[in-house]
This record gives C-alpha cells, sequence and structure tokens, in this order.
C-alpha cells in the first residue's frame, strides 16, 4: 500500500469534505499560488502618521536596488476612472467609489496606509527596496482615541432611532438594572493572509484574489478600470479562511491591477500579517449601554439598547448592534439607538456574526444579569420572555426550535450542577461556573445560478461562482447533488471560485447553502425532466408516455406503470449525447413579507478560575444550533466549532491596541495579539434539532455560520461571574481584571 493509499483510508471517510484531501496534502492553489508567466512581486511602502499629507516621497534609492521594475506612487500612478468624482447630472445612477483610493492623492488618512507600490522581480528584492523608500510628511492632528470621543456629539453620527411604544419603560420596572459593556477592536487573522495577483492580457483582466465574493470583485473592477464585466475574470480557488474580510476588495486587490496595467506583466501584491491590521477591516470597537427591567415573576417590561462603534474618518460602517435588542425577547417597550464614532484610522468591515455578535454581548450579559436580581434561573428567564412571534413585525418565523436547543443543551452540559449563589463551587480546588447565552442571525435566501453537466460515464459535473471560505460549500453541494440524482457522492464534483462559471452569492451571513443549494435542486430538477423528454423522444417503450408519467429512480427512469426503465448513462448512449447541460437560477427568498426569518443558537459553558491567579480554564463548551437541515453533519459541526474559538477568542483573548500619540496598532502581530491556541480549547459537544426549514429554501437549511459565534462571549462571561461573582464588563475577560 503507497503512502497516498493509506492516508485517504486512514483519514478520509464517506462523511469526509470533498477538498479536504487536497487541503492537508498541499495539493489545494491558494491565491498567492499561482504562477503565471513573467510574474512580478510587488510590496507596499505604507504611512507611518495617522493623518495629513505627503510633502516628498523620495525613491532614488530604491528604484536604483537590483531587481527592481517600478516604484508606483501618487505622481506617476495611472489614472483609475472609477476613482473619479462622479457626475450625477448626466448621470443619476452612477455609483461613487467610497472606499480608500490608492494612490489617487498625497493624503493620509490613517497610518498604515499604502502611499506606493514598489514592484521587483522577486519578493525579497520588493521587501528590501521598499525599505529604502524615504517620506517626508505635513502631519496634523489624528483622532483615534475611541474612550475619548464616545459621547463626543460634535463627531458622532447618529442612525434612526427604534423606538416600540414606551422609550424608558425599564426603569419603572419592579426589577431593573442599568450597565454598560465594552469591546475592543477584534482584527481578522486567518490564517492565509490577503494576497492579488493582476494578469492583463490585451483588454481582458484575470484576477486570482482571496474573496469571499468573485462576482462582486469582478463587477467593482469593471467599474473601477471601465471595462466590460465579461473581461473581467476572477479566480478564488481556495480561501485559507476569511471572516468578513473578504467580503469586499481592498486596496491591495486595487494596486494589483494598477501596477499590472501599467507594466503590461502580471503583478502579485501579498499583505504580510502587520497589514492584515490595516487594510482588510476588523470588528469594531464599541460601547454599549442597556437599561433593562422585569416584573417580579420575570416577564421583561422594556429594554433601552443604546450603542456607538467607530468608524473611518473616509468612509462610514455601521452594522446595527443594538437592533437585535429590537426582536431577540417578547418585550412590549423597546428604545434602541445607535452611532458611529468617524476616527483617523482604517475601515472597520463585517466580521463573523456582525452586528448580533457585539449586540448579544450586552444584551445577554444583561438578561444573565437580571437573573440573578430575580432569583430565576438564566435559561427559565429566557423560555418566560420567548418570542412566539416577531416582536417587531409579529410575523411567524418560518421554524423556531430555539427552546429544543435549551433542552439539549442543559443535559449535555449539566445544567443541573450549576450553583445558584455565585462563587460557591468548587472542584479540585478551582471555583466552578455555569453559563449560558443566546445568538440569533437572519437566515434568508440570495438569489444564485447553478451549472449541472450529467455526463454518459455516470458522473454529474456541478458549477457556481461562490467561494468557499472554510464552511464546507463544496461538500454540502456534492451531498444535494448526489441526493437529488441518486448517485454515490464521488460521481459528484463541484466547482466553484471562478466568475466564468454561473453567477453565485458572496459568502457571508450563513446564505450560500440556501442559496446555491437551491439552484443546484433546481439544476437537478431540470435534469431529470430534460431526461425524461429524451427518453419519450429517444426510447420506443417510452413513446407514448408523458413526462410526468415517468418516475427518476437512483439514476434509472421508470415508466409509472413499470413496464420500462433506463439508466440515464444508457439513455444518453442511446441518444448519441456525451452529457446534458442545464443552467438554472433560484430567486431569493419571496415570502419577506409573510415570515420572519432567522437561525438560532445556546451556547453553554463550564469553566474554572484560579482562586488566587484568576486564570480560567474552559472545561466544557456546548453549542445548540436551529439551523434547520443539517446537510453534512461533519462541516456542520466543524462551522460550530470555528464559531466557538473565534467567540473564545472575543471573550478571553483578543484586543488590538493603539498608541494614540501615532494613530498606530501595537499588537499588529501572532506574538502581541492573542488568538485562542488548542490548549484554550475544550471539550465541545455540538448539538442540533435537525429540524429542516423548507419555507426559507427547498434544502432545508437555514444557516449556521454566524450563529456559530454569536452568543459565545457572553455565556463565558457569564459563567465566570457564576464561578467567581466578579461581573467583568469589559472584554477580553482577562485575570487581572479579576483580582
Amino acid at each position: 500500500m503507497d503512502n497516498h493509499s493509506l492516508l485517504s483510508e486512514t483519514f478520509f471517510a464517506d462523511d469526509d469534505r470533498v477538498d479536504g484531501l487536497a487541503k492537508v496534502t498541499g495539493k489545494a492553489t491558494f491565491s498567492a499560488e499561482f504562477k503565471p508567466a513573467g510574474l512580478t512581486h510587488a510590496v507596499f511602502v505604507c504611512s507611518t502618521i495617522a493623518k495629513g499629507a505627503i510633502r516628498h516621497l523620495n525613491i532614488y534609492e530604491a528604484k536604483n536596488a537590483p531587481g527592481v521594475i517600478d516604484i508606483i506612487y501618487h505622481l506617476n500612478c495611472p489614472d483609475v476612472p472609477g476613482f473619479k468624482p462622479v457626475d450625477r447630472t448626466t448621470n443619476p445612477n452612477a455609483r461613487s467609489f467610497t472606499g480608500l483610493k490608492v494612490f489617487y492623492n498625497n493624503m493620509v488618512v490613517s497610518n498604515g496606509q499604502p502611499i506606493a507600490l514598489v514592484v521587483a522581480d522577486t519578493y525579497e528584492r520588493a521587501v528590501y527596496a521598499a525599505s529604502l523608500v524615504k517620506v517626508e510628511y505635513i502631519k496634523e492632528n489624528a483622532e483615534t482615541d475611541f474612550e475619548k470621543n464616545k459621547f463626543n456629539d460634535k463627531l458622532l453620527k447618529p442612525r434612526p432611532d427604534y423606538v416600540r411604544n414606551q422609550k424608558d419603560a425599564w426603569a419603572t420596572a419592579e426589577v431593573k438594572l442599568e450597565e454598560e459593556y465594552t469591546m475592543p477592536i477584534e482584527t481578522h487573522n486567518p490564517m492565509e493572509m490577503h494576497a492579488t495577483i493582476a494578469v492583463w492580457e490585451g483588454g481582458k483582466l484575470t484576477v486570482y484574489d482571496k474573496s469571499q465574493g468573485p462576482k462582486n470583485v469582478q463587477g467593482e473592477l469593471s467599474r473601477l478600470f471601465a471595462i466590460d464585466e465579461k473581461n473581467v475574470q476572477v479566480i478564488t480557488e481556495y480561501v485559507g479562511g476569511a471572516f468578513g474580510s473578504g467580503l469586499r476588495s481592498w486596496p491591495h486587490v486595487h494596486a494589483a491591477v494598477i501596477a499590472a496595467k501599467k507594466l503590461n506583466r502580471p503583478v502579485k501584491v501579498t499583505l504580510n500579517r502587520e497589514q492584515m491590521f490595516t487594510m482588510v477591516g476588523y470588528r469594531p470597537q464599541c460601547w454599549q449601554k442597556i437599561g433593562i427591567g422585569a416584573s417580579k415573576d420575570g416577564k421583561l417590561n422594556g429594554i433601552a439598547h443604546h450603542a456607538v462603534s467607530n468608524t473611518s474618518a473616509y468612509e462610514d460602517f455601521t452594522e446595527g448592534i443594538s437592533s437585535v435588542s429590537q426582536y431577540l425577547y417578547d418585550c412590549p417597550n423597546v428604545f434602541t439607538t445607535y452611532k458611529i464614532l468617524p476616527l483617523d484610522v482604517n475601515t472597520p468591515t463585517w466580521m463573523r456574526g456582525p452586528g448580533p455578535a457585539s449586540g448579544c454581548f450586552a444584551l445577554e450579559s444583561a438578561l444573565d444579569e437580571l437573573s440573578y436580581k430575580l432569583n430565576i434561573d438564566p435559561i427559565e428567564l429566557r423560555l418566560i420572555n420567548n418570542a412566539e412571534v416577531h416582536p417587531q413585525s409579529k410575523l411567524p418565523w418560518t421554524t423556531k426550535f430555539l427552546k429544543e436547543c435549551y433542552a439539549l443543551g442543559k443535559e449535555k452540559i449539566g445544567w443541573h450542577k450549576r450553583p445558584t449563589t455565585p462563587g460557591t463551587l468548587k472542584e479540585d480546588g478551582m471555583l466552578v461556573g455555569y453559563g449560558m447565552a443566546v445568538g440569533v442571525f437572519g437566515a434568508g435566501r440570495s438569489a444564485a445560478t447553478a451549472k449541472g453537466i450529467l455526463k454518459n460515464d455516470g458522473s454529474l459535473l456541478l458549477q457556481s461562482a461562490v467561494s468557499d471560505m472554510g464552511p464546507g460549500t463544496s461538500t454540502a453541494m456534492v451531498k444535494i447533488g448526489s441526493e437529488q440524482m441518486g448517485l454515490e457522492e464521488n460521481k459528484v464534483r463541484f466547482e466553484l471560485g471562478d466568475t466564468d462559471f454561473p453567477t453565485g452569492p458572496t459568502q457571508g451571513g450563513s446564505g450560500s447553502a440556501t442559496a446555491v443549494g437551491s439552484a443546484v435542486i433546481a439544476v437537478c430538477d431540470a435534469i431529470k425532466l430534460s431526461l425524461k423528454e429524451m427518453a419519450i423522444e429517444t426510447v420506443a417503450a417510452f413513446k407514448n408516455f408523458k413526462p410526468d408519467d415517468i418516475k427518476y429512480e437512483n439514476g434509472k427512469l421508470v415508466a409509472a406503470n413499470n413496464s420500462a426503465s433506463i439508466h440515464f448513462i444508457d439513455l444518453l448512449k442511446e441518444a448519441g449525447k456525451p452529457e446534458l447541460q442545464v443552467s438554472k437560477s433560484s430567486s431569493g427568498f419571496a415570502q419577506r413579507d409573510k415570515y420572519a426569518t432567522n437561525s438560532f443558537s445556546v451556547h453553554f459553558v463550564k469553566l474554572h478560575v484560579h482562586p488566587v491567579t484568576g486564570v480560567i480554564k474552559l472545561k466544557h463548551m456546548v453549542s445548540a444550533a436551529d439551523a434547520g437541515k443539517i446537510i453534512s453533519e461533519k462541516t456542520a459541526r466543524s462551522q460550530m466549532v470555528g464559531g466557538a474559538v473565534g467567540g473564545i477568542g472575543m471573550a478571553m483573548t483578543e484586543e488590538t491596541i493603539i498608541d494614540h500619540r501615532y494613530g498606530r496598532y501595537i499588537n499588529s502581530n501572532f506574538v502581541d495579539y492573542h488568538v485562542p491556541v488548542h490548549a484554550d480549547v475544550p471539550p465541545m459537544d455540538i448539538v442540533f434539532p435537525n429540524q429542516p426549514d423548507y419555507i426559507i429554501s427547498p434544502t432545508g437549511a437555514k444557516g449556521i455560520g454566524e450563529i456559530a459565534l454569536v452568543g459565545v462571549a457572553p455565556a463565558i462571561l457569564n459563567a465566570v461571574y457564576n464561578a467567581t461573582g466578579k461581573r467583568v464588563r469589559d472584554l477580553p475577560v482577562t485575570p487581572d481584571k479579576l483580582l
């Protein structure tokens, strides 16, 4: 037995990821690994001030360094048509570009901003030459301090308030509390750093890019560079994690395209770890205040939820942090506000569970605090206030199995062992605490198109331009195609990540399985209909039948009266066709006016806290997810575990720190920015009600990626309180905050 077959038999079973072998053996090709002929390497020179302008950029020494081909900056950068101001008097529907216009002028708007691009024949030479560029600045006073300005009405930009009945009814409740909760900036740190390779061939542009939305990148590059979209191809075969950082195209993408066009050679731009902090977004810093009140029997009377988060000075970014309080629980009086604070920093972006991840930290912490004041079990308090219909719209949920999640998780974690009085339970000399919290996220369905190619060798090839940042989209589509066509999974292949394939949605918001899966089901239905029509036309025994009189079963076409049957392989051969091709689209969720659509989760935590040092050790976690039908148990569990690890980081380790003297991140590396490691992650149980939601989509799925993280952080903080009696409202919870 050779090593390859041993690896296959040892590690890969029927339920494994279809891309798993390629990833663990190194066969998978990521965006930075393509090698078009004549490839050059480009490295950014970045600003060292947070606000001001470039007075002079001295490139002489760098330009003459070995291997340097060109240095592009604001004085020699070719025009980018899409960067120019839009004249809406002549074109009312024109879209103006709102992001950072790389090399557009000499203005500096954040520390770490790309201000020049050094292109050389090797990466190492580009790095060295970039270090030789000298910059003189006209420096202005920058404001990067969120804490100092979070109540500064001169800077704050309010979003619309939400009021349901009385604004501050919570303050008149029998039992009430009002507390503040804060979160630092959290930065995307996937294993694969962002990279883009741009290749111009005549009027055609090919881009290899780490992206969650290849079609979005294609559309944006078409607009920015004024070329027909059909002449732009974006390829994203594999993504090594993204968590939201790949939801839009960033300056390095545009810079690679600019340089490749100017030099008429392929250019690769690869970000280093420090640049991941300054160029591809992050979860914004936020302050929240919650006032919440209830009657003595636990019925909520009112919630007031106020939030402020930061954005950049040049672009408004919002994520509706306080919105979760409007609908998660049945409460008659709700008042929410949300404001954004522009600072001289780079723009934030969506990070796994955007909005609800931050909002649920405050809401679920406050609800836990209220449960102790009421002397009601935290789960019971949530059941008392369970929203049977959507509190805002009064619409029924498509499905809601949150109560089942409570029951499943409660049993797995051993909730009956939880002490009702904090700080009273010990194991092996350690304080023991149990905590829980709820997660929620939207669960809609966007439009998607898929192509199916059924071949006379018995295989099915499916294609869509969606990318896969890790949730197992390929595996899910193979399983759906296999089930629909009655084929063995090894006979089905799914190709993705190429804009030459049919339009796929951006992978974000837990919508890929429902959107693309619905299109795959539509393709399979159309293939089966075409086969029936082909049988009627080609095979004499089916001549007098109608399509409705023919069943498709496990690859065979069978007449309703069982008088005739033929396998599709034989049918294609008899018809003289090597294959049958079908493309079909699935529309977005069409019943938004009839149903509320959400996925739900409940996270449970058991932990130990050292009574002297305050060190926290997670002992057991349970996550229960109401995510509709579970298409692949393995990838679904993997998503839930991955989300929980992200939640552990949010709760216990992650914090991006700025030196406000310079507006510079000071822990922008893997040494000082702490993400959870294996030793931080406890044994985990993942459980699902596994109840299909066929209203949202024919796949039965609802979405799982976001609810895997939303609610994890407050569950941990609630367990810390249960163990110690000390309430931490300022993330992350580190030992010093418990001493």
